[in-house]
């Protein structure tokens, strides 16, 4: 009988800290099952080997901040069926991305002592802003059975299935009780993505926002909350400047208390 053809699995690399393709290779015994039923064509973050495409899933971490990485993800669109860009900087620009919102030239003076030597652009930006995706997955990094149940929805070509919800959610279903109700403690879980299992409000630490917001959150609502506990607008900005402060609603919100 003749072998069926396995798809080709590339994972992709831009500017990131590589936590995503970590979260893929943390996976361990389910990395198993899914290596053998994908060719993982190209992986460098587990292999130097690697296969001519064109692939038929191509999973990107990583924003796009150089004029070098934005052509190269053309190439990669060009050579992918599917592309899925995973975690923050490859959806909302990464906390990279808190150079878009002043003069990136500010930047390179300080930290490099030969500043001329460096090519970049002006901005972070997500794959979504130079290429068509087929979906996204957020998080800083993704959460690693998201990720499995991308590729196994690939797989058997269905609609992955991906919380809706918020990380207030996920405080529900742990039992945890409310830090901003209990204590005033200021937390992004109302207008975040879930997907961390609410980490940081288990331990009594308002969530973060690493995971990005949820569909259609009311974040001018969430800040009138935080004003009335006393916070200023400087931190209210601050808040929304994370790990996915480039992402449109946060962007939006720390602007608004910016003017």
């Amino acid at each position: 009988m003749k072998r069926k053809h396995k798809p080709k699995l590339a994972v992709w690399k831009f500017a990131s800290c590589d936590g995503c393709q970590l979260s893929l290779l943390n996976c361990e015994d389910e990395l198993l099952t899914v290596a053998g039923e994908v060719e993982i064509a190209y992986f460098l973050e587990a292999s130097r080997a690697v296969v001519k495409g064109p692939y038929d899933l191509s999973l990107v971490e990583g924003s796009i901040t150089t004029p070098h990485d934005a052509e190269r993800i053309h190439k990669v669109r060009r050579a992918s069926k599917f592309l899925v860009p995973i975690g923050a900087c490859a959806t909302a620009g990464g906390i990279q991305a808190l150079r878009n919102f002043t003069d990136v030239k500010e930047f390179i003076s300080t930290v490099y002592a030969s500043p001329e030597y460096i090519e970049t652009l002006k901005k972070s930006t997500p794959i979504s802003e130079h290429v068509s995706v087929d979906l996204e997955l957020q998080g800083c990094p993704v959460n690693k059975h998201q990720l499995i149940e991308v590729i196994s929805a690939f797989l058997h070509g269905r609609k992955p299935n991906t919380p809706p919800h918020s990380v207030c959610i996920e405080c529900k279903q742990c039992g945890i009780v409310c830090v901003m109700v209990a204590h005033g403690t200021p937390c992004l879980g109302p207008v975040t993505q879930a997907g961390c299992g609410a980490i940081c409000p288990a331990y009594s630490r308002g969530c973060y926002g690493c995971f990005g917001p949820k569909e259609t959150p009311n974040t001018a609502s969430w800040s009138t909350w935080w004003s009335n506990l006393g916070m200023k607008e400087k931190d209210i900005v601050r808040a929304f400047r994370g790990f996915n402060a480039y992402a449109e609603a946060f962007r939006k919100e720390s602007e608004a208390h910016e003017r």
